[in-house]
This record gives structure tokens, C-alpha cells and sequence, in this order.
């Protein structure tokens, strides 16, 4: 399988590319607007025919390029089913499957940073996409969108630390230079989750944090609702 890693520094917000180099099927995970063209060159030079523009949650700190890249190359966009995003071509639930080739991905709700919060699981269980639900040695934070820490929680130990200890843990965003993980590091040395936090310690934590809101969430929250679009509302 052809893997990819790319980063938007602005937000600090890792793309994913996945394919299968036999049939060229692709599909990109958290495509930011601004790095549609960069995402569009690596496409073309690679051969590759993108099927699916995939969102791990609705973002507040940058605007997808779904909606964009679904209008370049006829990918479908797709989105979790509490996203409120009637744009989107497909709305995932736990268990829903986006097949590219011989490969697929399992989409697993991991609600608690947002109530919109996917993790895409590779078939084989070796890489999850985490997207914000769970960071290397950190996590979403749980103060809006209809975050919960107790519901995120529930979702990282549930969907995320079930997963065999060397499945590759692939974040959103990192703010520290680190491009990766695995379940069973976060399990040991994850501060918020890991080294048999309990939920009550989680939460605490969680209510301790004083953070500012993402600069951005006023225009790239409905504009993610929204395919990337900017609703004219807020033009």
C-alpha cells in the first residue's frame, strides 16, 4: 500500500494519502483547503485516482479542501453522520467500510472531542486515523462542539486502545514535531489517557485546561458543515 503523510504548518494538521499502487484507488484524510493544489500535484504525478475525501470530525481550526478536491476529481466526500454536513456523499457510522482497491477502512465513532468524531481503522488493524479524538501523548480538548470527557474516554479505551499494541496511531494534528504513535505506547505514556488513568482523573484533568478557542472557528466550523464552502452568510 502507497502511504503518505502531509502537513499544513499553519494549522499543524496532518493530511493522510492511502492507495492501493495496483488498481491506483486513493483516498485522502483531513484535505485542508489550502493544500488542495499540493494534494491535487501528488495525485497526478503518483497516477493515482482519488475515490474519497474523508473527514475525521468537523474541524474548528482549518477548512477541509473535501468539497474542492470532490469538485477536481469526482471523490465522494465523506463525513460522520452527526456532522450536519448535507453536502457530504456519505454519512459513516461505527462499522461503515470506504474501500480503495484491495483495501479498506473501518470507521469507528470516537466521540468526546466532538460529537462528529470518526477513527478510520486500516482492515488489517495495523494504522488508525485518529484524527483529534486521541494525539500522541495528548487529546482533543472537550470544552466545545459537544465535547465530553467522559464520553472521550470511553471512546479512546473502547475503539482506539482495543486495538492491537503496534497498530500505528496516525493523529490530526501534532504540535511538537511527532508524526506518530502506537496504541501501546499511548496505553503506557499517554498523561491524559494512558498508564491506567480512571475516568474521574481524566475528567479533572480535562476541566483543569484554560484554553483559548481555535482562532478559526467562527468561519471553519459552518464552513465545514458546509463541504468547505464558506456559507455567504459570513462572506
Amino acid at each position: 500500500m502507497l502511504f503518505r503523510q502531509l502537513f499544513d504548518r499553519d494549522t499543524c494538521t496532518y493530511t493522510y494519502l492511502l492507495a492501493d499502487e495496483e488498481t491506483g484507488d486513493a483516498v485522502l484524510i483531513d484535505p485542508v483547503l489550502e493544500q488542495v493544489e499540493r494534494d491535487l500535484q501528488l495525485l497526478r504525478e503518483l497516477g493515482l485516482t482519488l475515490r474519497y475525501a474523508i473527514e475525521t470530525h468537523v474541524h474548528a481550526d482549518h477548512v477541509t479542501g473535501g468539497g474542492r478536491l470532490r469538485d477536481e476529481t469526482g471523490c465522494q466526500t465523506v463525513v460522520s453522520r452527526f456532522a450536519e454536513a448535507d453536502c457530504a456523499d456519505r454519512h459513516v457510522e461505527d462499522g461503515t467500510s470506504i474501500p480503495f482497491g484491495r483495501y479498506a477502512l473501518e470507521a469507528r465513532e470516537t466521540p468526546g472531542h466532538t460529537d462528529t468524531c470518526v477513527t478510520y481503522v486500516l482492515q488489517d488493524r495495523s494504522m488508525a486515523f485518529t484524527g483529534d479524538a486521541l494525539l500522541v501523548r495528548g487529546c482533543g480538548r472537550t470544552d466545545f462542539q459537544q465535547g465530553d470527557p467522559r464520553r472521550l474516554y470511553e471512546s479512546v479505551h473502547r475503539q482506539i486502545f482495543t486495538l492491537p499494541d503496534n497498530c500505528a496511531i496516525y493523529p490530526g494534528h501534532d504540535y511538537k514535531g511527532r508524526p506518530c504513535s502506537s496504541v501501546g505506547e499511548e496505553k503506557r505514556f499517554n498523561p491524559r489517557l494512558g498508564g491506567g488513568k480512571t475516568v474521574e482523573e481524566f475528567v479533572a484533568i480535562m476541566e483543569a485546561l484554560d484554553l483559548a478557542p481555535p482562532k478559526r472557528i467562527a468561519v471553519a466550523v459552518p464552513a465545514n458543515q458546509n463541504c468547505g464552502v464558506r456559507p455567504a452568510s459570513l462572506s
